[in-house]
């Protein structure tokens, strides 16, 4: 019986050997692997919520941003204002861009992709959408054409009244552009018309200097404030 016994157990020894022989021979066999998770990690697809998340706080894959974090290359302008509203950006904001030819042109063709089909090629009010909706105010006119460059971008970014917002259409950098044209047609002028010199563009920003914050025309030491909830 004992012999029986260890000729199986050298029976099952080679059958297992070979096994392991042909195994690692196989290209097409996965093998074994040490601590698969590592390889082979669980995602979580944030527009994708089958079943609920233990990890995350609620359950869900997605998960709100730090307190104070901006989105890159957005900046998050609107921190450095001390109320966020289009009256006090029109105080505390100032276009960081020089005023010269190429972001007027820049502006132009912006301004006619996003803004002419409501306020018009001249900014009269008079774009297709305008007329039929009636309403739309030229830039040369009455309030409107005194409103300053911080005012305007608040606006194409928050919107106002019937005007739905566009800050995720056009970036800052885009919306300044599209402000300087708009100012141009506030005057009555367009892209074409005479560039200032570098003191009457100065005057033209408000006496303010270029700064070094590219998107909010503030100082990059300035402390970021918080933004009060409507």
């Amino acid at each position: 019986m004992k012999r029986y016994t260890k000729i199986g157990f050298n029976i099952s020894a080679v059958l297992f050997a070979s096994a392991v022989l042909v195994a690692c021979n196989d290209n097409q066999s996965p093998g074994l692997e040490y601590a698969p998770d590592m390889y082979h990690s669980v995602a979580l697809d944030p527009y994708s919520q089958i079943k609920e998340n233990v990890y995350n706080p609620g359950g869900m894959n997605m998960r709100e941003p730090a307190k104070g974090t901006v989105v890159r290359g957005q900046q998050g302008y609107n921190l450095y204002l001390s109320v966020d509203t289009a009256e006090v950006a029109g105080v505390e904001l100032k276009n960081p861009l020089p005023y010269n030819e190429e972001n007027l042109a820049q502006g132009k063709v912006l301004y006619s992709r996003f803004c002419s089909p409501c306020h018009g090629e001249q900014g009269d009010g008079q774009g297709l959408v305008g007329v039929k909706y009636k309403g739309v105010p030229s830039y040369s006119a009455g309030r409107v054409a005194e409103l300053p460059a911080g005012h305007i971008f608040h606006v194409i970014t928050y919107g106002r009244g019937r005007m739905m917002p566009h800050g995720s259409l056009v970036n800052p950098t885009e919306r300044w552009k599209i402000t300087m044209y708009v100012q141009q047609l506030q005057k009555g002028e367009g892209a074409g018309a005479t560039v200032p010199t570098s003191e009457e563009a100065e005057n033209e920003a408000g006496g303010e200097p270029i700064t070094d914050n590219p998107v909010t025309g503030t100082p990059e030491d300035t402390p970021a404030r918080e933004t009060p909830k409507n």
